[in-house]
C-alpha cells in the first residue's frame, strides 16, 4: 500500500457541482486513516488538456465525469480493458510515466445488479445510445447476458454498439422508443436525468421490462421509474453503481489496481455507503 502522505484527487466535469464523488472518497481515506483529500473542480473539455498538465506533483488521481470521459482516455498513457472497450476513461491515476486510465463504471454496474441480485438476466434492454450505454453493454456481456436490446430515438445511434456486441460476441439490436417489444428480464436506463419521455413510452417499456437500473441518481424519481412503480416493478436509482464505481477508483488511487481489494473493505465500504445514502 502507498504510504501515507498527504495526497490530492479531484473530480473533474462541466457541470461538476452535483457530483457526490468528494463526499465518497473522504469516507473511504477516513477509513483508511490516509490523511488524502479530495475536491472538484469546473473544467471544460476545450481546457482538460491545459488543466491536466499544470497539476502539481501531490495530486494522486483524477475522477471524471461529462463530458470529460473521452478526453481523458486520449490523455492516457495506457487504459484498462474496459475503458477500450467503451473508449471512456473516467478515472485518471497519474503517474511519474503518464496518466494511466481506468473504466470504473462498467465494474460499478456489474457490482451494483449483483448487489441487487439482477444479474441472471438472459435477455436485458438498455434505453439510450449514448456512452454510458456502452458502459452498460459491456457489464452486460461480463454478467453473461444473451442478447440486448437498445432503445433509442436515433436508430443511427445504436449503431456503434451493435458493432461493440459483436465483438464482445454479444447480439444486440435497435427498436424505437414506441413499439412491440418482447420481454426481457433486465432493463438499464442510461438516459440523463432531465431527458423527457412520455408516459406512454414509459409504461410500454416498463411492461415486461423487468427489474430497472435506471443510471440516474440526481434526478429522482425518473419518468421511467414511476412508469416502473405504475407496473408493480422494482426500480433502483444510479446511487448503487456511484458507490461502487467509486470504490473501485479509491482501489486504483490506493493500490493502482481496481482488481485488488483495500485493507479492511467491507468497513470502507460501509463508510462510503452511509455517506452517500445514509444506510
Amino acid at each position: 500500500m502507498l504510504n501515507a502522505e498527504p495526497r490530492r484527487l479531484e473530480v473533474w466535469g462541466d457541470p461538476v457541482a452535483h457530483s457526490r464523488s468528494p463526499q465518497l472518497h473522504a469516507a473511504a481515506y477516513r477509513v483508511l486513516g490516509l490523511d488524502w483529500t479530495y475536491g472538484r473542480r469546473q473544467v471544460t473539455e476545450e481546457r482538460f488538456a491545459r488543466e491536466l498538465g499544470g497539476l502539481s506533483p501531490e495530486f494522486r488521481g483524477l475522477s471524471l465525469t461529462m463530458p470529460l470521459k473521452g478526453a481523458a482516455f486520449a490523455a492516457a498513457r495506457t487504459r484498462d480493458r474496459r475503458a477500450d472497450l467503451t473508449g471512456a476513461v473516467n478515472t485518471l491515476l497519474l503517474e511519474p510515466g503518464g496518466p494511466v486510465g481506468f473504466n470504473t463504471d462498467v465494474g460499478g454496474l456489474v457490482r451494483a445488479l449483483r448487489e441487487e441480485r439482477w444479474d441472471a438476466a438472459g435477455a436485458a434492454r438498455i434505453i439510450g445510445a449514448g456512452a454510458t450505454a456502452t458502459s452498460a453493454l459491456v457489464a452486460l456481456a461480463e454478467l453473461g447476458v444473451d442478447r440486448v436490446e437498445v432503445v433509442a430515438r436515433r436508430p443511427e445511434a445504436v449503431d456503434p454498439l451493435i458493432v461493440l456486441g459483436d465483438e464482445l460476441g454479444l447480439p444486440v439490436s435497435s427498436a424505437a422508443f414506441i413499439a412491440a417489444r418482447s420481454p426481457v428480464d433486465l432493463t438499464i436506463a442510461t438516459l440523463p436525468g432531465d431527458a423527457a419521455v412520455s408516459s406512454d413510452a414509459a409504461d410500454a417499456l416498463a411492461a415486461g421490462g423487468g427489474p430497472l437500473m435506471d443510471v440516474v441518481y440526481g434526478h429522482w424519481p425518473t419518468p421511467l421509474s414511476e412508469a416502473w412503480e405504475r407496473a408493480g416493478a422494482p426500480a433502483r436509482s444510479g446511487l448503487g453503481m456511484l458507490l461502487h464505481q467509486a470504490l473501485l477508483q479509491v482501489r486504483v488511487f490506493v493500490l493502482g489496481d481496481p482488481d485488488r481489494e483495500l485493507a479492511d473493505e467491507a468497513a470502507v465500504l460501509a463508510e462510503m455507503r452511509l455517506a452517500v445514502m445514509g444506510d
